[in-house]
């Protein structure tokens, strides 16, 4: 089964789903391996402020996967060390994951997508942070990646402004890829609450929309 999936709670659903592939693999080898996609743009707009992917967004899935038995590879549009945002390591998680010698050196070497096989992935996540907005729409490779891997029956997970990756993404059909499903991610309120409204090139909430995704949100 294909699955699309957003939000802060997909973590878990992940870690469900690639379970339920893994049974039907058996020992296949492929599908225990995730693709994070990270954001290589590292200035926010006009503002002279930093941006990058969110660190937890990236580190607390990484526990849940790494726990449940994936290997994790990072990929960015341009390779090497992405920009980070959100350097919080107060969290635990956080801080695990940052002093872990072998994801440390994988993010700081973060693969292009030139490098990245899709048949070797059960799943691709878009991580989120700001930076997302500027670039990861923007890499055709990357949506051809993430299409290769959902028709082959894997995962797209997005989180936060994650989903700014999928936005234009395809499939060979000729149809979006998150039309009519529903999806979440960063919206215009949170947006707003940040006065960031008129700083990112468009806004998530309303390019899902467009993109006749159903976008669910609750307001807290």
């Amino acid at each position: 089964m294909k699955k699309i999936i957003g939000s802060a709670l997909l973590i878990g659903g992940i870690a469900y789903w690639l379970k339920k592939k893994a049974k039907k693999a058996g020992k296949n080898k492929k599908a225990k391996k995730v693709l994070f996609v990270v954001t290589s743009h590292g200035k926010l707009g006009h503002t002279g402020e930093h941006t990058g992917y969110y660190l937890s967004e990236v580190a607390h899935p990484w526990k849940v996967l790494t726990k449940a038995g994936y290997e994790i590879d990072f990929v960015s549009p341009h390779g090497g060390t992405p920009p980070v945002d959100g350097f919080e390591l107060l969290d635990p998680i956080n801080r695990k994951f940052w002093n872990n010698q072998k994801y440390q050196k994988k993010i700081i070497t973060s693969l292009t997508p030139a490098d990245i096989k899709p048949e070797e992935y059960a799943a691709i996540f878009y991580a989120g942070g700001h930076g997302a907005m500027w670039d990861l729409p923007e890499v055709t490779e990357l949506s051809t990646i993430a299409r290769q891997i959902y028709e082959a029956g894997g995962i797209v997970a997005a989180v936060c402004h994650g989903p700014a990756g999928l936005v234009n993404l395809k499939l060979n059909d000729g149809t979006h890829l998150i039309e009519g499903k529903r999806v979440t991610g960063f919206t215009n309120e949170e947006e707003k609450l940040m006065k960031r409204e008129t700083i990112v090139p468009f806004l998530l909430e309303d390019m899902l929309i467009k993109r006749k995704a159903s976008f669910e949100k609750r307001l807290l």
